[in-house]
């Protein structure tokens, strides 16, 4: 699963499942590129993953379009090629939907969805060259809900929407896939002042078929196969990695 010498974008990539797969990328031999909103995260990133390779933070909001197109202008400027984009940045506004405003609606579609298909359209040509892909990190929030959170929801269906949309557009030069992770814990992968360990009790665990609560590693790994030529005939698709959540019927 030779990943050594690409070059990819990550969203999102100081913290959470972005910094996960930015480390698993760079631990293949990748070059990296962080593109984060938050200062404090991307460089804390870029600092402590410099001594796992070569990682550029530039800090982009991907809701505004010429923040996007300035990191991958930057990006082909420094590396000279892009091979993978990982969509991965995303935030979520949880309240009753008689009181989520308009602004903080078309805040969270233009972060989660419009920021996809911002890097999407704009890394396209320079992907297409090196016969790469693109990942999507959707949610199991595209297929179920919990309440009080339509913004966030609809966001995420439109991702997976969104990806075979482009998998036909862009192929075959271009594989475009998502992946719809369930419950992730992340608290020991955020900045450091926000870090902390992991409360999980017996009973988060066991509600899982597979056992336990997801880690950011668990995406990070599928991820590095679905940027793999391994994958090279799976295309379109949205891979649902929630311990069995979503095949588990519940009742009260």
């Amino acid at each position: 699963m030779s990943l050594s010498g690409k070059v990819a974008i990550i969203t999102g990539g100081g913290q959470g499942i972005g910094k996960a797969v930015a480390e698993a990328f760079l631990r293949r031999g990748m070059e990296i590129v962080i593109a984060e909103v938050d200062r404090e995260a991307g460089e804390e990133t870029e600092k402590e993953y410099n001594a796992f390779g070569t990682v550029q933070f530039i800090r982009t909001d991907i809701s505004k379009e010429d923040d996007v197109r300035r990191c991958i202008k930057a990006t082909i400027k420094h590396f000279r090629r892009l091979d993978i984009l990982i969509n991965n940045a995303g935030i979520s506004i949880n309240k009753p939907i008689s009181k989520l405003t308009l602004r903080e609606w078309n805040r969270v579609i233009s972060v989660n969805l419009t920021g996809a298909f911002l890097f999407a359209k704009y890394s396209a040509p320079h992907i297409k060259k090196t016969k790469g892909s693109i990942l999507n990190i959707a949610s199991t929030r595209a297929f179920m809900s919990e309440p009080d959170t339509e913004a966030y929801s609809a966001s995420k269906g439109g991702i997976v929407a969104l990806t075979h949309a482009l998998a036909v557009s862009l192929g075959p030069e271009v594989r475009v896939n998502s992946i719809s992770p369930g419950w992730i814990d992340v608290r020991g992968w955020k900045k450091k002042n926000r870090r902390t360990a992991p409360m999980l009790s017996e009973a988060d665990h066991l509600q899982h078929p597979a056992g336990r609560v997801g880690k950011p590693e668990d995406i990070a790994s599928l991820v590095e196969f679905l940027a793999s030529d391994q994958a090279g005939f799976i295309t379109g698709a949205n891979f649902i990695v929630d311990g069995g959540m979503t095949r588990k019927m519940i009742y009260i």
